[in-house]
């Protein structure tokens, strides 16, 4: 029984990936820090998907109420109260 619970274990490790590698798709949040300050647009949003690798999209005003489930592909645009980038974040 132990070998077998050692065995499943180094099957799922073998399947994990390291925070260092990065996946096609996954959001890279950091990449977009210059949009900071910019105006919420369609260009605004379509540069973020380019520069963060994200296939999805979420802007994010005050007072918004969003759901808490985490996708790795979503880039988050969290905007002040005058509609301009305060944040990006992924998830």
């Amino acid at each position: 029984m132990k070998s077998l619970t050692a065995a499943l274990a180094l099957s799922l490790l073998a399947c994990a990936t390291t925070p260092t590698e990065e996946q096609p798709g996954e959001c890279r949040a950091e990449a977009g820090a210059a949009l900071v300050g910019r105006a919420a647009s369609a260009e605004t949003g379509a540069e973020a998907l380019r520069l963060t690798s994200a296939r999805r999209l979420r802007w994010i005003r005050p007072g918004d109420v969003v759901t808490m489930d985490y996708s790795p592909q979503r880039l988050n645009i969290h905007l002040d109260a005058e509609g301009k980038v305060e944040r990006l974040a992924c998830g």
